[in-house]
């Protein structure tokens, strides 16, 4: 069987804000509103997406007020070398600053899909990418889960309904929780998705404690390689990056 090595990223970037430590959530709240310089940023976050296939963003402003109108996930496509890109705008404040999921790819996908989240409140979606096709082809879905539990327990309930018969198959974003979580267990039960192999801390990045991103993957994509965190410029959260085993029949078309 034909195999081929791609590597993943999955990435919130905080709309290209910076946040070095708690004090900054207050000190620097000015900053995720207003229009400040965050092309260094970006460009930084784009030198390390393009060492990769598919990268997946959370946090990436779709164009508003404190990203000066700039698509952010746009700009990191073009930056990043990526032919192929997919944005789902979920929350906007007022113009001023919005937030999307992104995907970033270097394979053609054969249909992007966007599904709204359920939860208390609304604002949370799922960006869905197919790279085959049938039942086999690569599903790649990448989403920003709710900070309540029972409100992630009904949006993994919700991305288990859409990856369920998927024998491959990646999820990967901020997950909010930790992957031994209660919640967390209908994920693994309802598809064929499993715990990560090994647990990278990537919050707060600063001083990183808790692994709340994750990238999730299928038995059929082999053994992840590379499995490391590495810096979003300066958002809160690190950047997760892995290396998988695809077999070339999941990418034909």
């Amino acid at each position: 069987m034909d195999i081929r090595r791609l590597k993943l990223l999955s990435a919130n970037i905080q709309a290209g804000s910076s946040t070095r430590g708690y004090s900054d959530y207050v000190a620097r709240s000015w900053s995720h509103v207003l229009p400040t310089n965050k092309r260094g940023a970006l460009d930084q976050i784009a030198k390390i997406a393009g060492e990769h296939d598919i990268v997946g963003l959370q946090e990436s402003d779709p164009g508003s007020l404190r990203s000066s109108f700039t698509n952010q996930t746009h700009y990191l496509a073009e930056r990043g070398g990526f032919d192929y890109w997919s944005h789902q705008p979920n929350r906007s404040v007022g113009g001023v600053a919005s937030s999307a999921n992104g995907l970033l790819a270097k394979l053609e996908p054969v249909e992007v899909s966007d599904h709204p989240l359920p939860g208390r409140v609304r604002g949370r979606g799922v960006l869905l990418a197919r790279f085959g096709d049938g039942d086999d082809g690569l599903v790649v879905a990448g989403a920003h889960l709710s900070r309540g539990a029972a409100s992630r327990r009904s949006q993994l309930a919700f991305i288990s309904e859409l990856l369920q018969d998927r024998k491959h198959a990646v999820l990967m974003g901020d997950f909010n929780c930790t992957p031994e979580t209660a919640e967390m267990e209908l994920l693994y039960k309802r598809t064929h998705l499993q715990p990560p192999d090994c647990v990278v801390a990537t919050f707060p990045s600063w001083k990183p404690a808790r692994a709340i991103d994750h990238i999730l993957v299928t038995p059929g994509l082999g053994n992840c390689a590379d499995h490391r965190a590495l810096p979003a410029a300066l958002s809160d959260h690190l950047a997760l990056s892995i290396s998988l085993d695809v077999p070339e029949s999941a990418l034909l078309t």
